[in-house]
């Protein structure tokens, strides 16, 4: 399971304040913990700020690779600001997100993943409404593949998100994006699904609780990364028993590494 860290992320109070003072430190402790707790890439995002998202993604790029080698996900819809941070990576391959279907910003971050040999996170969204079920979901995941690939972007740097939303508004979205990951996956042998865990249970009591279940069972039906906080020992001691209860563990080796090193929580 590839894990991308979530938490810094200008929609949460502590980073917007980090951003508006500047204040590299609480931003490299995030950084810091997301990488020793176990995270592949670093997601960073600085879009609340009208007008300085390409400085602030930028900065962010720089003061977050201070201390950690862990490749990037640059987390923006604005090509601008991608554009002008991708320059400033250092570790690849880069990871975007993240594209879709509305063709300005299809062909502007098409052509920044081409240039960049970047992998993409593709969402099923068009240029109307997000899909919500899971025929509408497949059906635009299946024009993003064919698409991305005749650009010249492997399988492989494939990641696509079939969108969950809240259950709290959409008792559905929970099934129906499983049996899209499930499809997705079978349909195209290679590519790779992902989603931000998080819309599943917003609004909700217990919050925690409902992404963990959720995310156990998108594994259950293939999905192979997710956009997560990994600071959440309980979520990651989840993920690290669904590996090996789903056979992709083999003899429970990482399990029992990860219990002996103190990572699982009952």
């Amino acid at each position: 399971m590839l894990i991308v860290a979530e938490r810094i992320n200008a929609s949460r109070k502590a980073v917007r304040a980090a951003l508006e003072a500047q204040d590299a430190a609480a931003i490299q402790q995030e950084a810091r913990a997301q990488a020793a707790a176990g995270a592949h890439y670093i997601d960073v995002n600085g879009g609340t700020f009208p007008g300085r998202e390409p400085e602030l993604l930028s900065w962010l790029v720089d003061v977050v690779q201070e201390v950690t080698d862990r490749p990037l996900c640059l987390d923006s819809p604005d090509a601008q600001a991608l554009a002008a941070a991708l320059p400033r990576v250092k570790a690849r391959p880069v990871m975007l997100n993240s594209i879709n279907l509305e063709r300005e910003r299809f062909d502007r971050i098409l052509a920044l993943a081409v240039e960049y040999r970047a992998k993409v996170i593709a969402l099923c969204q068009g240029e109307g409404v997000p899909a919500s079920s899971a025929a509408q979901k497949v059906e635009l995941a299946s024009e993003l593949v064919e698409r991305l690939t005749r650009a010249g972007l492997p399988l492989d740097d494939l990641y696509v998100d079939p969108l969950v939303f809240p259950l709290g508004t959409d008792p559905e979205s929970g099934v129906a994006t499983l049996e899209a990951i499930e499809r997705i996956m079978r349909g195209f042998p290679g590519v790779h699904t992902i989603c931000g865990l998080t819309n599943v249970s917003h609004g909700l009591p217990a919050r925690k609780l409902v992404n963990r279940t959720f995310l156990v069972a998108a594994m259950g039906r293939g999905m192979d990364a997710a956009i997560v906080d990994p600071t959440d020992a309980q979520l990651m001691s989840a993920i690290q028993a669904a590996e090996a209860v789903l056979g992709r563990d083999e003899y429970c080796m990482g399990f029992i590494e990860a219990f002996r090193d103190g990572r699982i929580v009952a």
